[in-house]
C-alpha cells in the first residue's frame, strides 16, 4: 500500500509553534531518508515552492478563477510531501514520526487510492 505524507510546516504566527527544544531533538531529515529508502519503503518526495507562489483554481460556471496563496487558511503550510510504501498504516505513521518535521512542524498520513480500472 502507498502512503502520502503532507509534510507542513507551522506559520510563523502559529498559536502553538514547536519549541527549540523541539527543534533541536529533531531527526536529520537526510538520515530519515536514508533509512526509509535502504528498507525500501521510500517511493519519491519533493520540497514545495513557498506558499506565495501558489495559485488555486476554481472552475464555476465555465468560468476559470485563478487566486494566489493556498486553498485555506489554516495554521500549518505544506512544505513538501513524500510517498511511502509501507503494509500498513501503523507503519506509515511510525517511519513519518521519525522524519524531523513531525517534531519542528506537522505531518499527516494518508493511504491512497488508487483509481480502479
Amino acid at each position: 500500500m502507498q502512503f502520502l505524507m503532507l509534510v507542513c510546516r507551522d506559520r510563523a504566527d502559529s498559536p502553538q509553534p514547536p519549541s527549540q527544544a523541539d527543534r533541536d531533538g529533531a531527526p536529520d531529515v537526510e538520515q530519515w531518508w536514508q533509512g526509509a529508502n535502504d528498507a525500501g519503503k521510500y517511493v519519491m518526495g519533493e520540497r514545495l515552492r513557498p506558499v506565495e507562489e501558489a495559485r488555486s483554481v476554481r472552475v464555476r460556471g465555465g468560468d476559470v478563477f485563478v487566486t494566489q496563496g493556498p486553498f485555506t487558511e489554516t495554521s500549518e503550510l505544506i512544505a513538501g510531501f513524500d510517498v511511502l510504501e509501507c503494509e500498513s498504516m501503523e507503519e506509515a505513521v511510525q517511519i513519518a514520526s521519525g522524519h524531523s518535521m513531525a517534531h519542528a512542524g506537522l505531518i499527516e498520513v494518508r493511504q491512497m487510492w488508487p483509481f480502479e480500472g
